[in-house]
């Protein structure tokens, strides 16, 4: 049974009670609009213990071993005596979110880790399935007290874009040796990268791995860089051998640190909250304006005027705006 009391869900989160962790991230995430109102409530009472934490997002293309790599991480973190947060982001799966459950197994030294959560995030129908629950979740995992919330998602495709828009430092895994390093990421993922890590450099895989990062280098410095303060770097590591994983978390906490001090961070931080904020206004509106009753009714007469070709997509659209304007749906 879901409980009505905000206070029992803000109490809990700080006191970083798990149990009650899971409930109000649950309770984010429900439909309903009462758990909404419940959950916006709880949220913003949470904000002013939130910020604390190094925002890490994760992500790479199939194969790579991306979840070896942040239980390997992760393992590293809470040995240095930090609290880790785990938020997986699978948008392929809407309903099974078998991925995800994977991935949480696979990691099974950190699942059971006392200084280390995993919480999978479910596509919620957004760009990534990742715009308004994802963030809250990392929200009311701060307030919990962990000192690196972690958000991973799955491929390298649009949604990595998202999560870089919610994250202080966005690091993308490759894989050497597979043929076509270069083509196996966009350019887009490219320049939102904070640093590359070919991951599975060991054995008789150092060579290649050597060889990517070369050609990784002189890619990246093809492009000009989001910050004048930072040049994104490429390492290697082996989340197998534990190697190189050290070095990785060194130039995130390098990024913190120069970002701090120039300001960035906090610039950053507060541009992705007006982004998230716009993001929510779109959602929002495109679903009142989908369960509208009025529009709703004369749907069907414009989606046919489409189909037949008497009226072009731009047009049409021009004309349910059009009568949007006439109506009052807040």
């Amino acid at each position: 049974m879901v409980s009505t009391d905000s206070q029992f869900y803000i109490d809990g989160v700080l006191k970083n009670d798990r149990r009650v962790l899971s409930k109000t991230i649950t309770l984010i995430e429900s439909a309903r609009l009462d758990h909404q109102r419940l959950a916006r409530e709880i949220v913003d009472t949470l904000l002013p213990h939130t910020g604390g934490s190094v925002r890490l997002g994760i992500t790479g293309v199939p194969g790579v071993g991306k979840s070896t790599f942040i239980e390997s991480l992760g393992v590293y973190l809470t040995e240095q005596g930090k609290k880790v947060a785990v938020l997986a982001v699978d948008p392929s799966s809407r309903r099974s979110r078998g991925s995800i459950l994977a991935d949480k197994t696979r990691m099974e030294q950190l699942s059971i880790d006392k200084n280390a959560y995993i919480r999978p995030s479910p596509s919620g129908g957004t760009l990534g399935g990742v715009a308004g629950k994802t963030r809250e979740a990392l929200l009311v995992c701060e307030a919990a007290g962990f000192d690196v919330v972690i958000v991973e998602t799955v491929g390298v495709g649009q949604s990595e874009t998202t999560v870089a828009s919610m994250v202080d430092f966005f690091l993308v895994l490759m894989l050497s040796g597979a043929g076509d390093e270069l083509q196996g990421i966009k350019k887009g993922v490219l320049e939102i990268a904070d640093a590359l890590a070919i991951n599975k450099a060991d054995g008789d895989n150092i060579k290649k791995a050597n060889m990517a990062k070369r050609q990784y280098e002189t890619a990246l410095h093809l492009l000009s860089p989001s910050s004048s303060n930072w040049s994104p770097p490429v390492l290697t590591c082996s989340s197998l051998e534990m190697t190189g994983i050290s070095d990785v978390w060194q130039k995130v906490m390098d990024h913190k640190g120069i970002f701090t001090k120039s300001g960035e961070l906090e610039a950053n931080r507060k541009k992705q909250d007006i982004e998230w904020m716009w993001s929510l206004v779109e959602e929002g509106l495109r679903e009142r304006f989908k369960e509208n009753k009025k529009i709703s009714a004369k749907l069907p007469e414009i989606i046919g005027k489409v189909k037949n070709g008497t009226t072009s997509p731009t047009n049409a659209a021009a004309e349910l705006l059009f009568f949007l304007d006439n109506m009052a749906l807040i």
